[in-house]
């Protein structure tokens, strides 16, 4: 049975299109816990009974396989067409990633909660300020993301989503502390500024990396692409975890 289990979750990780992998989702969130100050770190000890960050991040890929969390589905992504904004797009019945982001962030600031709810809501808000970063999750409506764009990297069969989301990390043979590690920045008024800035603004700086990511040439990929844009990488991961610990750090430091 266990291996039916295994085999089913598998195939939903291969063919659905997530945001960031697990080494990406986990560096996000060691990221964020190296910004988290006292009291904010205090409390998110005691929402995820001890887990970290790091480990609580992949949550919401890790539910896909439960069909209870069908609802979430939709609130991986959010399509913004090209030349348009959030605001002028056609919006999704079921939710998008921006309107849960800034729905999330505002029932956890409201108190009222239950403590498994509330749990629930921080593993959810860890996971999209990720997604919400990786580029492919700021769709432009004709491709799922890429997902629909088949590729090969190196010489292996994937498409342009996968590449993102993991076959560039996962290339480089980093732990997820490693990636972390090589990418965080001291405490500046950089780290500041990028905790200053909103969800509807990350979902459009995604947008702004559509013409690296769309730069496949014939869709052999492999190390000329990922030297190109393994850099666009490593900095929207950076992004995500300092921006990620400015949230918390707003909803329960203070």
């Amino acid at each position: 049975m266990k291996k039916v289990v295994c085999i089913v979750v598998l195939l939903i990780v291969t063919l659905t299109g997530f945001g960031w992998g697990v080494t990406g989702h986990r560096a996000t969130g060691h990221i964020a816990s190296k910004y988290l100050n006292k009291k904010a770190k205090k409390a998110l000890e005691r929402i995820l009974e001890g887990q970290s960050l790091a480990m609580a991040s992949t949550w919401m890929d890790e539910v896909r396989s439960d069909s209870t969390y069908n609802y979430m589905t939709d609130w991986h992504w959010v399509t913004i067409p090209d030349g348009m904004t959030y605001e002028a797009s056609v919006k999704n019945p079921n939710g998008d990633i921006i309107q849960t982001l800034e729905r999330i962030i505002s029932e956890l600031k409201s108190k009222k909660l239950s403590p498994q709810q509330e749990k629930e809501y921080v593993k959810i808000l860890i996971h999209l300020v990720g997604d919400i970063h990786q580029p492919l999750h700021v769709g432009r409506g004709d491709d799922r993301g890429g997902n629909d764009i088949k590729v090969m990297w190196f010489r292996t069969d994937s498409n342009l989503h996968r590449v993102w989301d993991s076959d560039m990390i996962d290339d480089t043979r980093l732990s997820y502390t490693e990636l972390a590690e090589s990418i965080i920045l001291p405490a500046t008024p950089a780290v500041a500024a990028l905790q200053k800035t909103s969800v509807r603004e990350w979902a459009m700086e995604s947008m702004t990396y559509r013409n690296n990511v769309y730069n496949i040439g014939n869709g052999r990929l492999g190390y000329t692409y990922s030297y190109l844009y393994f850099d666009d990488v490593r900095t929207r991961l950076m992004q995500a975890g300092i921006r990620l610990a400015g949230v918390l750090n707003d909803i329960y430091g203070n």
